[in-house]
C-alpha cells in the first residue's frame, strides 16, 4: 500500500518553504487499528507527512532531478497532539540548510491552530541509478509519477 499523505499543497516557495494539508478520514484503513473505540493518525504517520512536505519542497525546488527523497535523520520529535479524523493535519517545512543532495528543514504541524508535531529533519535526494546505473529507467518512472502527480495537488499562484 503506498501512503501519499499529501492532499493539498496550499504554499510552496522552491528553496524555502512549503505549507500542506493532510485530511485525516475515518476511511483510512489503519484507524481501525490505531485504536479501536479511540482512532488517530499514528505519530510515525504524522513524521511521513512532514517527510512528503519536504520532499514535494526538493521535488520543485529542483525540478524533479531526483527521482528518491528519503528520511536520513530526525531529531528534536514531539507529539503535542492527536489528529482525528475530521480533522485537517497542516504541516509547515522550512529549509535551513541545502548541500550537496541533503536538505536540513524545521517541521511543524498543527491541527485547529494547536500543535500536533514538530522535528527537525535532515532528508537525502537521489537518484537510484548513482548507486546502480540499471535503475535509470526506474528513476524516470518515478520522476514522471510526481511530476504527474503535483499539478493535482497544488495550483501555482498565477503572474
Amino acid at each position: 500500500m503506498r501512503f501519499l499523505l499529501i492532499d493539498r499543497i496550499t504554499e510552496l516557495e522552491p528553496n524555502k518553504s512549503i505549507t500542506a494539508v493532510k485530511n485525516l478520514s475515518l476511511a483510512e484503513e489503519y484507524l481501525a487499528d490505531h485504536f479501536p473505540g479511540f482512532p488517530v493518525m499514528p505519530g510515525v504517520l504524522m513524521l511521513e507527512t512532514l517527510i512528503q512536505a519536504g520532499g514535494w519542497l526538493i521535488r520543485q525546488s529542483e525540478d524533479f532531478a531526483h527521482s528518491t527523497v528519503l528520511l536520513k535523520e530526525v531529531r528534536a520529535i514531539r507529539y503535542n497532539n492527536f489528529v482525528s479524523p475530521g480533522n485537517s493535519l497542516i504541516v509547515q517545512m522550512t529549509l535551513r540548510k541545502q548541500s550537496e543532495g541533503t536538505w536540513e528543514f524545521n517541521g511543524s504541524g498543527t491541527v485547529n491552530g494547536e500543535s500536533a508535531v514538530s522535528a527537525k529533519l535532515t532528508l537525502e535526494a537521489f537518484n537510484l541509478s548513482d548507486r546502480n546505473p540499471a535503475l535509470a529507467e526506474s528513476d524516470e518512472m518515478r520522476r514522471q509519477f510526481y511530476r504527474d502527480l503535483l499539478p493535482q495537488i497544488w495550483t501555482p499562484p498565477q503572474a
